[in-house]
């Protein structure tokens, strides 16, 4: 029986992009033939792994996972290609088992999650292993690990495609479900008007001057027209400037609402699965069009 190395697994590991641990079963099979390894790989993951990475993944799901009471939580963003995929029991099982991962051994990023120890191997390993098994590219995007300074709520919404966490001191379940809620439905970019990027604000006072620009009149008035659209701009965008979803005069704003309640929020997250990543648009008249020319040629 031949020596199986580590630089043997790592070479092999680097043609197929299959898990370590697959990689020396191969090898102890293939009594330490690299080329027949490769072979025995491919009959069984189909070399998925590999042929997924390259693909795009922005479907999936955010799991959450909250401490029993309440003051530890945290949120992560995994994708994959389909939706079916996103409701397959292993990727939700994995999903899961990350967030509780992620807020009990506080990983400084994805890289640090990536290399932790998971399941008798590590969570990259595990990761491309159900790759492997499922057959469809998949990833760790983001993640947030929250220690509140209140109790943590939290909601998803859209087969999990939407998750929320809030930081509430004060208040009852009901109000922090309320607000959990609301985030989810308006989307805000932050807590309070502090917290808006400049650069968003920047933005939109651009393109506020170059509409008021337009309307011919005095300067005066056009730098009165601009900020006034800044500031509506600042209460749609921000937390504590919304008016409530539920309010019953359609007027109360969520600041409001806390000062009512005697309540603060401390802060909150928010992913939208997918986000900002672009999907691939598939032209099915186009693809059945190029086959049957394809097929006309032979």
């Amino acid at each position: 029986m031949a020596e199986i190395t580590a630089a043997m697994v790592r070479e092999l590991r680097d043609k197929t992009d299959a898990p370590m641990m697959e990689c020396k079963k191969a090898l102890t099979e293939a009594d330490g033939d690299l080329a027949k390894a490769e072979e025995i790989l491919r009959v069984k993951l189909g070399n998925k792994a590999a042929k997924a990475s390259s693909r795009v993944a922005a479907e999936g799901i955010a799991g959450i996972h909250v401490s029993a009471d309440g003051k530890l939580g945290a949120m992560v963003e995994i994708n994959c290609e389909t939706d079916f995929v996103a409701k397959n029991d292993d990727f939700l099982a994995f999903t899961r088992s990350m967030a509780e991962l992620i807020a009990s051994g506080n990983p400084a990023d994805v890289a640090a999650l990536s290399a932790m120890p998971f399941s008798g191997s590590t969570v990259d390993e595990v990761r491309k292993a159900l790759i492997g098994k499922i057959g469809e590219n998949m990833s760790i995007r983001r993640f947030s690990r929250v220690a509140a300074a209140g109790k943590l709520a939290t909601y998803v919404h859209g087969g999990s495609r939407i998750g929320v966490m809030v930081d509430l001191v004060g208040g009852d379940e009901a109000l922090a479900k309320d607000i959990a809620m609301h985030i989810a439905a308006t989307k805000p970019v932050s807590l309070s008007r502090e917290q808006v990027p400049e650069e968003l604000i920047r933005k939109e006072r651009d393109i506020a001057a170059a509409k008021a620009a337009e309307s011919g009149k005095p300067a005066d008035i056009v730098a009165k027209m601009v900020e006034g659209t800044v500031q509506k701009f600042l209460k749609e965008v921000t937390l504590m400037g919304q008016v409530f979803v539920k309010a019953e005069d359609g007027k109360q704003t969520i600041e409001q609402l806390l000062k009512q309640k005697n309540a603060q929020i401390k802060g909150f997250t928010l992913f939208i699965v997918g986000e900002g990543i672009e999907k691939k648009v598939d032209d099915f008249a186009a693809e059945v069009a190029a086959q049957q020319a394809a097929a006309a040629k032979k």
